[in-house]
Formats: structure tokens, sequence, C-alpha cells
């Protein structure tokens, strides 16, 4: 059986693709609208954290899950005393997405997470009182 961390690896693997496609088109349309200001670093180093940040908030809140974690079967819930195993609202999605900004917070989010108790929980999942289950 596949832990639940691999689970999740995977499934931000398959968000990094869904998040590439999203910002291929939103490139494509802005270099349609402003050619001469699309730049390498433009779309690499502020407008895809914005993109992928946006993305993970949105569909945690009203799905429940991204796309990467729907393919594997895993949902995001709250663990709020009055809301366990309930809907995730946009404020714990913001605090449990912050790190995932940049690909050195979200390392140094888990390694906090693994030192600090559970092998499967990032530090901020822990302090936004989420959790990443498998599907009921």
């Amino acid at each position: 059986m596949v832990s639940i961390f691999t689970k999740r690896v995977l499934a931000y693997i398959a968000d990094y693709f869904v998040v590439s496609a999203i910002m291929w088109v939103i490139v494509q349309i802005l270099y349609f609208i402003f050619p001469s200001i699309i730049s390498f670093a433009y779309e690499f180093i502020i407008l895809a954290p914005v993109v992928g940040f946006i993305y993970f908030v949105i569909l945690e809140v009203n799905r429940g899950a991204t796309v990467g974690k729907h393919l594997l079967f895993l949902e995001v819930v709250s663990t709020l005393n009055f809301n366990y195993f309930g809907k995730v609202t946009y404020k714990q999605a913001i605090l449990r997405n912050l790190s995932k900004i940049y690909w050195v917070p979200i390392i140094i989010d888990l390694l906090i997470g693994r030192l600090i108790g559970s092998s499967n929980e990032r530090i901020l999942g822990r302090i936004s009182r989420t959790e990443v289950i498998n599907e009921r």
C-alpha cells in the first residue's frame, strides 16, 4: 500500500503540470495583449507563484482537493473542533498554502512538520488546522 506522503508528493507533481498548463494559457493571452513586456522573469518569478497559490486555495476550498489530490484519492479537510473533517475555509486554505508560493519554503515547511511530529503533515497544515486524508 502506498503511503499518504507518497501520494501527496505525486499529487503535488501532477498539480505542477496543471499549473504549468494554466500558466501557458495565461502567458499566451498576455503576450498577445502586451508583446513587449512579457519576459521569462516576469512569468516565472511573479506570475507562476500567484497562479499556483490561487489554484491551490480555490480548489481546496471549493472541491476539497486539487486535480492532483483528486487523481490520487486524497482530500483536504478541516480539523477544527466544530467542523471536524469538514470543509476547509478560505482562511485555512490561504494559511496552509503560503509555503507553496516558492519551492524553498515548502521544503522548510515539510522539514519543520516532520521534526515536530507528524510524517504526513506540514507545519502550516497543523497551524491552519487542516489535514490531508484519503477520500471518504
